[in-house]
């Protein structure tokens, strides 16, 4: 089972992965290489900068991405075809998927987690 850093860390990896994947922006990240760092992210402020750089990587993709590209395929870990769209929504649904669990892990802490709002 991941830690919650861990968690953080595979969450920031596959913004990098799969937002590269789908908006076609090379990735300064290698896969696993964050995970396997995890000792290197040591603080709350080390370890929220590398989850905001990479949510800042996948929103600056999107920015830069011509409309006419929304429509075409890509394939996910070279398997799953699908849109540059729907490669932006799986990338959408990874990354809620774990603040889910991470959820879990702040409230056995007995931390309430931030208010989330989807309007």
């Amino acid at each position: 089972m991941r830690t919650f850093g861990q968690q953080m860390l595979h969450l920031s990896e596959a913004n990098y992965g799969l937002g590269s994947t789908a908006t076609g922006k090379k990735s300064p990240v290698n896969w696993g290489d964050l995970e396997k760092a995890s000792d290197k992210y040591k603080t709350k402020a080390e370890l929220s900068k590398a989850v905001m750089d990479s949510y800042d990587f996948v929103i600056a993709g999107i920015k830069e991405m011509d409309d006419a590209k929304w429509g075409e395929t890509v394939k996910l870990f070279d398997k799953f075809e699908m849109s540059r769209a729907v490669a932006i929504a799986k990338t959408f649904e990874h990354q809620t998927h774990h603040r889910g669990q991470t959820t879990v892990y702040l409230r056995l802490k007995g931390v309430t987690p931030p208010q989330e709002k989807l309007f």
